[in-house]
């Protein structure tokens, strides 16, 4: 009597396993390795498969169709514990989604059963679903901007998975509030905050030296911080704050720490740029790139102009750094995160954010606007690749300015005069 009442509740854990399967994605079975029906897949402490039959109440180590035995393949999923619950059964608890089942999750990569069906993703994709079931303990994420918006659903979703992640942000009161609901969420995430204000040259150095300081390695360097429908502005450094903010304080920071990413290849730097790249120009007459169009006068500016000048920087200056830290390693890839997002990057004009408004029941959450940044980040086949440009997790061709090495090297050679000239001393590469 007591084993049929074990194996009734074990018949309950079988229907929960089957909704575990189907809320992981791995319900998809072929027919060879398919169970017949009143069997059951368990796994030992120690990650050996065996079989019960609740209908002739046993169990047994090998499958019942193919006469294998298997075992789970590796540890269990990072956020995954193992633990045993009052009545003395295994229990498995998934703290970063807060759930718990009496199902193994490592039953999807048995020894037998590795090969994994390769996953499409889409401009669907959420960035927490890329990364499900990867432990990322073992590395060391920095993201510019990373306390609001897409910015922010990137860092919760790295640190959610384990990697170490630094916020280097303008603002230290909302960086490190972002942190606290970061930590909220998962007592174990290390994730901390760090100044770093990208309209002074004179900070960006000040950052990298104290990053410098901590001896941590740098595995994924995410360019994401930006400004959008700025009214005109001048920073500290005597540039427009667009083009400073978007793209030449990014590559003083990614001059500075390149050092450090080559010490720590394979690492990836990830830029945000956006499908706006498309509709401007940054060449003069002789076909160099024109500061005048980059960091114009006051009677020469308009803001959406100035950002579609930005994002296609963003993306020149990502196909140059690759060419020349590629060789070390270090690759870099640039992306549109997705059309008509309502984050705060428009907050400088009403109109925009009217608009947006409006349109924010057809956009894209944060999380699927972060999904673009995280697989260009994490994607396995992408490893040693760079030098393109994503959307929707997928490649695709950015204008044909964007892809013109004369006027990444030009963009490059300008930047680095800007930089020189200001007298911030960085390591030429």
């Amino acid at each position: 009597m007591a084993s049929e009442q074990i194996f009734l509740s074990d018949f309950h854990h079988s229907l929960e396993a089957m909704a575990a399967l189907k809320y992981a994605g791995m319900d998809d079975t072929d027919s060879e390795d398919e169970l017949p029906p009143g069997w059951e897949e368990r796994s030992t402490k120690d990650g050996w498969v065996y079989y019960a039959n609740h209908d002739e109440m046993k169990t047994q180590w090998e499958h019942p169709k193919t006469g294998k035995k298997k075992r789970c393949a590796g540890d269990l999923p990072y956020g995954w514990e193992q633990e045993t619950d009052e009545k003395g059964q295994i229990i498995y608890i998934d703290h970063i989604n807060k759930r718990s089942t009496y199902f193994d999750p490592r039953h999807a990569f048995t020894v037998e059963d590795v090969v994994v069906k390769p996953k499409r993703y889409d401009g669907n994709t959420a960035a927490l679903e890329i990364l499900q079931g990867r432990d990322l303990s073992d590395k060391v994420v920095l993201i510019t901007g990373g306390n609001a918006g897409i910015g922010f659903e990137t860092a919760r979703s790295f640190a959610l998975h384990g990697a170490h992640v630094i916020l280097a942000c303008r603002n230290l009161t909302r960086a490190n509030k972002a942190v606290s609901l970061i930590q909220e969420e998962w007592h174990k995430a290390r994730v901390e905050a760090m100044m770093c204000n990208l309209a002074s040259l004179r900070s960006v150095k000040e950052f990298a030296e104290s990053f410098k300081a901590m001896k941590l390695p740098l595995h994924i360097l995410v360019c994401n911080a930006a400004v959008c429908t700025q009214p005109y502005m001048l920073t500290e450094d005597n540039l427009e704050s667009t083009f400073q903010i978007c793209h030449l304080g990014h590559f003083l920071l990614v001059q500075c720490l390149q050092d450090v990413l080559r010490r720590s290849a394979p690492a990836r730097v990830v830029v945000v740029s956006s499908e706006s790249h498309r509709f401007t120009d940054l060449l003069d007459s002789c076909g160099k790139v024109d500061l005048a169009l980059l960091s114009p006068s006051k009677k020469d500016y308009w803001s959406m102009l100035a950002y579609n000048r930005a994002k296609l920087c963003n993306i020149l200056f990502s196909n140059e750094l690759h060419r020349r830290l590629s060789p070390y390693g270090v690759t870099s890839n640039a992306l549109h995160p997705g059309n008509m997002m309502y984050t705060s990057i428009h907050r400088s004009w009403w109109l925009m954010t009217f608009l947006f408004t409006l349109a924010r029941p057809f956009t894209k959450s944060m999380q699927q606007g972060a999904a673009t940044t995280v697989y260009c980040a994490v994607a396995p086949e992408l490893e040693g690749l760079g030098g393109m440009y994503f959307n929707n997790c997928f490649r695709c061709q950015p204008s044909a300015q964007a892809q013109d090495p004369s006027s990444a090297a030009s963009l490059w050679e300008l930047s680095e005069r800007l930089v020189a000239e200001r007298s911030v001393g960085i390591q030429a590469l």
